[in-house]
Order: C-alpha cells, then structure tokens, then sequence
C-alpha cells in the first residue's frame, strides 16, 4: 500500500511539473503565434505537441489524486475532505473544464489562457505548500489566493498580448 502512494506521489509531481512547464510554454508559444495576427502550419504541429503534453499531465494528476483519495479516505474517513484538499480537487476541475471549454472553442480566448496558467501556477504553489506542511488554511483563504492567482493569470496574457500586439502595429 505504501509504494502505490508513494508511486502516485512521485507521478503527481510528474504530471504537475508537466503541466505548469507546459502550461507556461502554451501560452508563450500562443503570445508569440498571435503578435502576427495569424497562426501559420508549423505554430498549430508545435501547439498540438505541447497540448498533447498538458492532456497527459491532467490525467496523471487527476489519476493520481483518485488513487490519494481511495487510499486516504479508507485511513482518514471524512476528514480527508480538508479544506486544502478541497481547493486541490476546485483547481484540477477548473483546469479541466476550462481546457474543455477552450477545445469546444466556448471559452473568450481573453479568459481561457490566463486561467489555465493561473490554475497550474496555483497547483504548483498547493503542492509547495504540501511538501512542506503547511496545509492548515481555511478554504475561504485558499479560494480568494486561486481567485488572485486566476485574477492575475488573466491580467499578465492580456498584458503580454497587448504589449506584443502593440509593437507589430
């Protein structure tokens, strides 16, 4: 029991690493695609590698997080549910809806970038927070930080976007 955990653990850190480092390459890569206007053959192949790599990211984390839970709530009962456990399981479902609706091309592209890279910067800083301890946050403190990171996540591609728009005119 105690190498599946640690196994899913180790493919967790995987498949965070994959996808904030991914994550941070989309949205350059869509920043730089963009600046001209146009997405040319060679920047939608480079997009498809690079999505391909988030969508195997996603499935180790949430993947990895069913196998957690089963594991941790035969041991913790409800008290799995903490509220840092919560906001894990608030954050991998943004990220799939949103990268859900961004495919089904329902999501303003002045939204869908920003919370992608807010949610797995948000992710990386959760599982930070796990390694070293510190987990005993209120959820209401927990959210309004994702909301932040969402809020700010948004604001810089708008920012990156405009600022490269503005120097090709």
């Amino acid at each position: 029991m105690e190498i599946t955990y640690l196994f899913a653990a180790f493919l967790q850190a995987v498949g965070v690493s994959l996808g904030v480092g991914s994550s941070t390459i989309a949205v350059a890569s869509y920043i730089a695609a963009v600046k001209d206007g146009a997405f040319d053959d060679s920047e939608r192949r480079l997009m498809k590698v690079v999505y391909t790599v988030l969508r195997v990211a996603m499935a180790l984390i949430l993947g990895t997080l069913i196998v957690h839970a089963v594991m941790l709530m035969s041991v913790y009962g409800m008290m799995y549910f903490s509220p840092f456990m919560m906001i894990l399981w608030v954050v991998v479902g943004v990220l799939y809806a949103n990268a859900i609706l961004m495919t089904l091309h329902r999501m303003p592209m002045t939204l869908g970038p920003g919370i992608q890279a807010g949610s797995w910067y948000s992710l990386a800083v959760l599982f930070f927070f796990a390694s070293v301890g510190l987990t005993q946050f209120s959820f209401m403190f927990l959210l309004s930080g994702y909301a932040g990171m969402l809020i700010l996540g948004v604001v810089l591609v708008n920012l990156a976007l405009a600022l490269f728009r503005s120097r090709v005119a």
